[in-house]
C-alpha cells in the first residue's frame, strides 16, 4: 500500500494578519480529524501558512484505507421467524437493507439469545477519492465571520480564492473546491517569484517556495523577524522590547521577512515616549528602540516583503510615512497641554459611562470618595487619593486619547506633571488601570492601589448593581478582569482589605442608582469564584482550593495564607487521616438531630479515648489561637495534624451513637469542637 507525502494548498489573496495564525491551525486540525475518522495513517502533519496562503502537509500517509468486514446484528431468530419458521417482514426487511436473502443470514449465538447476522466486506477507499470532502469539510469550519464572494462566483471565502493544490507524492489529486479546479502551480512571491511554479512532488513544497522567496512556515519567518530586529538594533546601541503580537502580525504580512533601519528627526522625542511607541506600533508595524536606561532613540526597525536591491529608497519611503503620524503625536500633545487635567473635567459630564450609572464624570466623583476612604485604610494620603481618583480619567477627553486609546492613563501622568502635580497623584492616574492583563504590573503604591481598587470595585458593584452581570463570553464591561485585578492587587501587596468592607464602601457612593438588593452578595461571590481559576494558573490543587472556598473568608490576603497553608499540610503524613475524619465526622453531624454547642460536658466522658481526644482538642486550641490570630494557618494545622492518633483511637473504640440520649449528645457535641477547630481554617474533608 502507497505511503507518501500530501500536500493541500489554497492560493488566496492576502489574508487577515491578525488571524492568520488561527486559520492556519484550525485548517491543519480539520484535516487531521478527517484523516483519522477516515482511519489514513500518517506519520506527521504540520501546518503552514503566509499571507497568501493555508498550506498543510502530512507525511508518510497511508494511500488507502484498509478493506475491512463489518458485522451488521439483525433481529433474534425469536422475531426473525414465526411459529411456522417463515422469515417475518422485520427479518426480510433486515435481509433486504443488507442486499442479501434471510436464509443467507449467518447465526450469532450468545448467552443471552440468537440473532441473524450479515458479514459485509467492505472495499477501502481511496485518498483521491477522500481527500476533497476532507478539504471541504476543514475549510467550512474555519473562523471565518464573514465570508466574501468574488467575480460571478457563488464560493465564499474570507478572501478570493485563486489556486487550488491537493498533491500526494507526485499524483495529483483531482478536485474543484470553492469553484477552483485542482492543479500544480503554485503562487510564489509577489514581486520577486511573480509567475510562481508548478510543482512535481509534496515534498518539495517548502524547498521550492523557498527558492520563489517565500518561507512557508510562520513560526520560521517570526523567528528570523525576532533574531533580525535584535540583531540590527544592537547595531544601532539600543534594544527593541519584546513584543511577541507584532512580530506574530508583521509575520502574517510578509512573505520573505528583510529588516532594515530608519531614523526620524529628534525634535519629536519631546512627546511622551508612549504616544510615540503607539504611533509607530499600531499605525505603521515597526518596532521602536531604545537606549539600555530604556529611553526612545531617534530610530526604528521595520520589516520590508522585499530583498530590496536599492534599500535607501525603502528606508526613506517609511520615514516620509511615519513623520506626519509623529507630527500629529506631537501636536496633540502640545494642544492638550494648554488645558490642565481639572479643566477637563466638565467635558466628563458628555461621556457616557453607562446609562442607568451615569457619566464618566460621576463615575470618577465616586472614584474619588472611595479611593480616599481605602487609602485611609492603608494609611496612605487620603486626600492624594482624592484628588487621583477625580482627574483619573479626565484624559479621556484630550485629543492624544482621543486618538490613541492605548494612551489613556499614560497621558494622564504626563498631563498630571505638567499641571504640577505631585507625582504620587500623577502615578496614580496612570496605574489605577493596572493590571490590564494577565501577568501585568500591578500600582506601586498604596494611593495608586486605592484608586485602581476603587475604580474596579466602582464597575463591578455599578453593573451587578443594575443586573447586568457577565453572562458566557460577554463581558462588555471586562468585569473579570476588573475582579482578577482587585484580586491580585490585594493579596500580592498583602493589604488588610475586607471584600464586604469595600462592596459595601462602593454600594454608598451609588444611592438610589443601584436596584439589584442583592448586589453585595452578588458581587462578593463573583470576586471570590475568581480565586480558582488564578491559583489554577498557578498550579494549586483543585481540593486544595475548594476547602478554603468553602469558608468564603472575606479577606483576600487571609484568603492567601489558607492557601498555602492547606497546600503545605496536604503535604503532611497525617493529612489524608485526617481529611478522612473530618468527612466521617461532617457526616456524622449531618444526620444528628437536636442543636449542638460545641460545649463537651467532662463529666459526661466515659472511655478513655474520649478524655483524650477530648483534653487534645482544648490543648490543641488553646495552642492554636495564636497561630489563627497572627495568620499562621500552616502553623495552627501542623499543631492539629498532632490529633490524628486520638482522633483514629477514638472512631476505633468508641461507640458515638451511645444509647444513653446524654452521653450521645455529649459526643457528638466533642466532633463538633473538632469540626469547628479545623473549619477556622478550612474544609479539610475536601482534601482527596
Amino acid at each position: 500500500m502507497k505511503q507518501d507525502t500530501l500536500l493541500v494548498e489554497i492560493g488566496t489573496e492576502e489574508l487577515p494578519p491578525k488571524a492568520l495564525k488561527q486559520l492556519s491551525e484550525s485548517f491543519k486540525q480539520g484535516i487531521e480529524e478527517g484523516l483519522t475518522k477516515a482511519e489514513l495513517a500518517f506519520s506527521s502533519i504540520k501546518a503552514l501558512a503566509t499571507p497568501r496562503r493555508l498550506a498543510v502537509v502530512v507525511t508518510a500517509l497511508q494511500g488507502q484505507q484498509q478493506d475491512k468486514v463489518v458485522e451488521k446484528r439483525g433481529p433474534s431468530i425469536e422475531v426473525a421467524f414465526d411459529e411456522s419458521g417463515e422469515p417475518t417482514k422485520a427479518a426480510q426487511g433486515w435481509a433486504r437493507s443488507n442486499g442479501i436473502e434471510v436464509n443467507e443470514a449467518e447465526r450469532l449465538e450468545t448467552d443471552k439469545g440468537a440473532w441473524l447476522l450479515h458479514k459485509a466486506e467492505v472495499k477501502g477507499e481511496s485518498l483521491a477519492q477522500l481527500l476533497p470532502g476532507i478539504v471541504e469539510d476543514a475549510l467550512k469550519r474555519l473562523p471565518i465571520p464573514k465570508p466574501m464572494r468574488w467575480g460571478d462566483s457563488d464560493a465564499q471565502f474570507i478572501r478570493p480564492v485563486h489556486t487550488l493544490c491537493l498533491l500526494f507524492g507526485d499524483d495529483l489529486i483531482d478536485a474543484k473546491l470553492l469553484d477552483i479546479q485542482s492543479g500544480r502551480h503554485i503562487n510564489a512571491h509577489r514581486f520577486h517569484a511573480p509567475d510562481g511554479f508548478d510543482i512535481q512532488h509534496a515534498d518539495d513544497y517548502e524547498a521550492q517556495l523557498y527558492k520563489h522567496h517565500v518561507i512557508a512556515d510562520q513560526a520560521k519567518r517570526m523567528e528570523l523577524i525576532r533574531s533580525s530586529i535584535n540583531d540590527l538594533a544592537s547595531q544601532l546601541g539600543g534594544k527593541v522590547e519584546s513584543d511577541e503580537d507584532l512580530i506574530e502580525e508583521v509575520s502574517a504580512l510578509v512573505e520573505w521577512p528583510v529588516a532594515l533601519s530608519a531614523s526620524f528627526d529628534e525634535q519629536f522625542l519631546a512627546v511622551p515616549k508612549e504616544a510615540l511607541i503607539v504611533t509607530m506600533k499600531d499605525d505603521q508595524r515597526y518596532f521602536p528602540v531604545e537606549d539600555t536606561q530604556g529611553q526612545l532613540k531617534p530610530v526604528f526597525i521595520f520589516i520590508t516583503n522585499i530583498d530590496s536591491k536599492d534599500p535607501e529608497q525603502v528606508i526613506k519611503g517609511n520615514e516620509r510615512v511615519v513623520r506626519p503620524r509623529l507630527a500629529d503625536a506631537q501636536f496633540f500633545f502640545e494642544s492638550d497641554k494648554k488645558q490642565t487635567l481639572r479643566t477637563r473635567l466638565d467635558k466628563l459630564a458628555t461621556v457616557l459611562f453607562q446609562k442607568q450609572l451615569g457619566t464618566m464624570k460621576d463615575k470618577s466623583e465616586r472614584i474619588a470618595t472611595l479611593s480616599a476612604r481605602i487609602a485611609k485604610a492603608l494609611n496612605a494620603d487620603s486626600d492624594q487619593a482624592h484628588l487621583a481618583g477625580e482627574l483619573c480619567k479626565a484624559d479621556l477627553v484630550t485629543d492624544m486619547v482621543s486618538e490613541f486609546p492605548e494612551t489613556q492613563g499614560v497621558m494622564g501622568r504626563h498631563y498630571a506633571l505638567n499641571d504640577g502635580l505631585d507625582t504620587a497623584v500623577a502615578d496614580a492616574i496612570e496605574q489605577h488601570y493596572w493590571p490590564r492583563f494577565a501577568g501585568d504590573s500591578l500600582p506601586t503604591s498604596d494611593v495608586s492601589r486605592a484608586v485602581a481598587l476603587a475604580d474596579k470595585l466602582d464597575s463591578l458593584v455599578g453593573i451587578f448593581g443594575i443586573g447586568q452581570t457577565p453572562k458566557g463570553d460577554r463581558d462588555p464591561f471586562a468585569l473579570r478582569r476588573a475582579a482578577l485585578g482587585l484580586i491580585r492587587i490585594i493579596v500580592e501587596s498583602n493589604l488588610n482589605l475586607d471584600l464586604y468592607d469595600l462592596i459595601d464602601a462602593a454600594i454608598e457612593g451609588f444611592g438610589e442608582r443601584i436596584s439589584n438588593k442583592d448586589v453585595r452578595e452578588n458581587v462578593f461571590e463573583f470576586i471570590v469564584g475568581r480565586f480558582r481559576p488564578w491559583y489554577q494558573e498557578q498550579g494549586v490543587a483543585v481540593d486544595v482550593i475548594q476547602s478554603v472556598l468553602a469558608r468564603a473568608p472575606s479577606r483576600p490576603a487571609d484568603f492567601n495564607l489558607r492557601i498555602h497553608a492547606v497546600a503545605a499540610f496536604k503535604q503532611h503524613e497525617a493529612a489524608e487521616s485526617l481529611s478522612a475524619a473530618n468527612k466521617r465526622v461532617s457526616n456524622i453531624l449531618s444526620k444528628s438531630e437536636g442543636e449542638l454547642t460545641g460545649q463537651v460536658d467532662h463529666d459526661l466522658l466515659k472511655a478513655a479515648e474520649e478524655k483524650t481526644l477530648a483534653a487534645q482538642i482544648s490543648e490543641t486550641e488553646t495552642s492554636a489561637e495564636p497561630e489563627i490570630a497572627a495568620g499562621n494557618y500552616e502553623g495552627a494545622l501542623t499543631r492539629m495534624a498532632a490529633l490524628k492518633s486520638p482522633i483514629d483511637d477514638f472512631f476505633e473504640n468508641v461507640m458515638v451513637n451511645d444509647d444513653d440520649p446524654a452521653i450521645r449528645q455529649n459526643r457528638l457535641n466533642l466532633l463538633y469542637q473538632l469540626r469547628g477547630m479545623f473549619l477556622r481554617v478550612a474544609d479539610i474533608s475536601l482534601l482527596q
